[in-house]
């Protein structure tokens, strides 16, 4: 929702490139990595930052047919997810690529990241007082905060952590819920000050909410196992996207053999959204939103992987899809130059994804343009706002090296250049 969705100084961008993909919480750049793979991961962040705009603004997934379908399931649930695996890459492009920064440099990286947490929360909180609980800013600061201690692991160790917490963290999530009772949630949101400015207090960060941190955490340490490994290496590419499809194909395979065809069902197919803004239905987050709910709900529930169910299965479907297209666009613009010149002014959307992201709200309210609920119908608003923000990203990215939002940003963070 979203919440792109995370800056270092770089060389000069080469001919044809965007400007350094340095410009958001979720896109900051380090010195070494080819630019290549640098603008495969802007492109993959602003395919996600369309993909929220598709749930946001776009019609229902009841209220399309043929590849309109395609477009609104695949959005629903999915864009997220990649922008939260892709906000875990970037951290380990602020906490340092191959190897982590130690000493002086680990810590001002830790503290930049820290900052930028703070700031996201506060931002998500302000979001959520006029958007309610889909706003995913204020989620991205929790997910910060709860990287921090794993900025300096391996690849391997990230991958692994990422594949415990799939399996275990739904189950633990349900039982969890389960036992919130009504009394005990309303108990713990009297003392939040989240909760008394916005409808997003920490209950609902870390366990109740749209992109509970619980669940979604597995996707950010999956970006993170990704941030540490070498994209511009192609045996690592391939095994990359071998280890994506077979993910995408034995979640959902297993899921459709053990739940039957209702498995893969979206909450947008009862004609909801999981992202619309202004008004948000219940219980259209990761896990029913609605606590009181869980008890009188099946543990079969846990066998479904639609989108937003946050189950292991769609975790680990999710994050199969999300490896896939960080992979597909990487091999795009790193192979096909002319691609890559064509897709500038959509790159330019991903080096200033928090802009685009917030821009979009912002917007929607000022023209008051209907969310994507059943009284949306047409898919001319979202057109629009997709062209909107590819000539703003174009035009701005003309002029200036950092995206409005991530420049301030960028400043926020600097005092940590201070410490010692």
């Amino acid at each position: 929702m979203t919440q792109t969705q995370p800056p270092q100084e770089t060389s000069a961008p080469q001919e044809n490139s965007p400007p350094p993909p340095q410009t958001s919480p979720e896109s900051p750049a380090s010195p070494g990595p080819s630019m290549g793979r640098i603008v495969g991961v802007d492109l993959a962040r602003a395919l996600a930052v369309f993909g929220m705009y598709v749930v946001h603004i776009g019609p229902p997934l009841s209220a399309t047919t043929g590849v309109g379908s395609w477009i609104r399931y695949i959005s629903d649930g999915h864009s997220s997810v990649l922008f939260a695996t892709l906000a875990g890459f970037s951290l380990m492009l602020l906490a340092g690529r191959r190897e982590p920064k130690t000493g002086q440099a680990g810590r001002q990286a830790r503290a930049r990241i820290a900052i930028r947490a703070v700031i996201l929360l506060a931002l998500g909180t302000v979001m959520a007082m006029e958007y309610r609980g889909v706003i995913i800013l204020g989620f991205y600061g929790v997910y910060f905060l709860l990287a921090l201690p794993l900025v300096r692991l391996s690849a391997r160790t990230l991958a692994i952590i990422a594949a415990a917490f799939a399996l275990v963290t739904p189950q633990l999530a349900f039982v969890l819920t389960s036992l919130l009772t009504p009394s005990v949630q309303q108990s713990i949101n009297t003392y939040d000050p989240l909760r008394h400015l916005s409808e997003v207090g920490v209950l609902d960060l870390l366990l109740t909410g749209f992109y509970p941190a619980l669940t979604w955490m597995s996707f950010v340490i999956a970006g993170m196992a990704l941030g540490r490994l070498d994209l511009s290496c192609g045996t690592i590419l391939k095994r990359l996207a071998a280890l994506g499809a077979s993910l995408t194909a034995a979640a959902y395979g297993m899921s459709l053999l053990l739940a039957g065809s209702g498995a893969l069902r979206s909450t947008a197919e009862d004609g909801s959204s999981s992202g619309g803004s202004g008004s948000m239905p219940t219980g259209s987050g990761s896990m029913p939103t609605d606590a009181g709910s869980f008890p009188d709900m099946s543990a079969s529930f846990l066998l479904k992987a639609g989108p937003h169910s946050g189950t292991t299965f769609d975790i680990i479907g999710s994050v199969g899809i999300a490896i896939l297209v960080i992979v597909g666009a990487t091999v795009a613009m790193d192979r096909l130059p002319r691609l890559r010149r064509l897709a500038k002014p959509v790159i330019a959307v991903g080096t200033m994804s928090l802009t685009a992201y917030v821009g979009h709200f912002l917007a929607q309210t000022a023209f008051s343009t209907p969310a994507g609920t059943g009284t949306q119908q047409s898919w001319l608003p979202l057109i629009i706002y997709v062209l909107g923000a590819i000539l703003f990203a174009a035009i701005w990215s003309r002029f200036f090296r950092r995206g409005p939002l991530e420049y301030l940003l960028n400043a926020a963070t600097k005092p940590a250049k201070h410490l010692r």
